[in-house]
């Protein structure tokens, strides 16, 4: 059985993957309710210790209708990424409609205090209509 689909994208030597995965015991489709949950790793193959401060989403739907989130940190944290660290995170999101995408970046702060954006990869939001039953 293959896993569901794995995006990448390496900027500065920050590398963040993103493993989304439609919950079907936590959406509600008759009442226009889909729900997925995301797994992201953020590892540093550089050499330079960053720290999380920001994150912010575009989340579009089936429809057009944008969303955008901006917060500090990622799930309640600032995570301090050292040469060769990495830091995994699950998260989800809901759209009204069966599907959609998200992309968005976190800014990254050195020890010396300079701040870059790193991209997260686009990732689509697909409902497996009537698809086999995991979990």
């Amino acid at each position: 059985m293959g896993r569901s689909d794995l995006y990448q994208k390496v900027t500065r030597y920050i590398q963040v993957t993103v493993e989304p995965d439609f919950l079907e015991n936590q959406s509600k489709p008759q009442e226009g309710y889909f729900f997925w949950a995301y797994t992201i790793t953020i590892e540093n193959t550089g050499s330079e210790t960053v720290v999380l401060q920001t994150r912010h989403w575009r989340i579009t739907d089936g429809q057009g209708r944008v969303q955008e989130v901006s917060g500090p940190g990622v799930v309640g944290e600032h995570p301090r990424l050292r040469p060769g660290g990495s830091f995994k995170y699950t998260s989800g999101a809901p759209l009204q409609t069966p599907s959609g995408f998200m992309a968005g970046s976190y800014t990254m702060e050195t020890d010396t205090g300079e701040q870059f954006d790193v991209e997260i990869p686009a990732f689509s939001l697909d409902c497996p209509h009537g698809s086999q039953h995991m979990h």
